[in-house]
């Protein structure tokens, strides 16, 4: 397990969808604009989230200029040098089918925490029963909003400005 870094973030589903050409409430053009411009943050993805993308994507698409828009996005977050795939392992399996006993249906929510948790990973995400019944159930708390994410630079900076000296 690695040490918890606010440099390294995992990309709720909410957060991949805007790169499909898909609106989502809550995520911001200023957390777009962060994750996008600030080299210094590390973007991850899970190939779950773009399963679930396409879902969306499938739901309220039909025009050929919306699937152009997403085919375009999914080759940016697969081909891409701005996203780096997770890699889940069946640890990372293990917890999320344990969150699911424990009582939290969502299975690609699951999934996402677990790997944050495992690999070391704040998770961007704007879920908040998944927050409640992570904090409810007293396990680590490894979420970030996108009105957290201007935070989260200040102390990279300072963390970097640290270690200069």
């Amino acid at each position: 397990m690695r040490i918890l870094s606010i440099s390294s973030i995992l990309l709720d589903t909410s957060f991949i969808l805007p790169t499909l050409g898909i609106t989502v409430t809550g995520v911001t053009p200023e957390a777009i604009k962060f994750l996008t411009e600030i080299p210094k943050i590390e973007i991850y993805y899970s190939r779950f989230s773009v399963l679930e993308s396409l879902w969306v994507a499938t739901r309220i698409s039909n025009a050929v200029s919306d699937a152009e828009t997403v085919q375009l996005g999914l080759r940016s977050i697969i081909e891409g040098h701005r996203y780096k795939r997770v890699e889940e392992d069946s640890e990372i399996f293990k917890e999320a089918f344990r969150l699911y006993r424990l009582g939290h249906k969502d299975m690609i929510d699951n999934i996402l925490y677990a790997s944050g948790v495992s690999l070391g990973l704040l998770l961007l995400t704007l879920d908040d029963q998944l927050k409640k019944f992570i904090l409810e159930k007293q396990l680590k708390d490894i979420f970030i909003s996108p009105d957290g994410l201007g935070a989260a630079l200040e102390k990279l900076q300072e963390a970097k400005g640290n270690h200069s000296n």
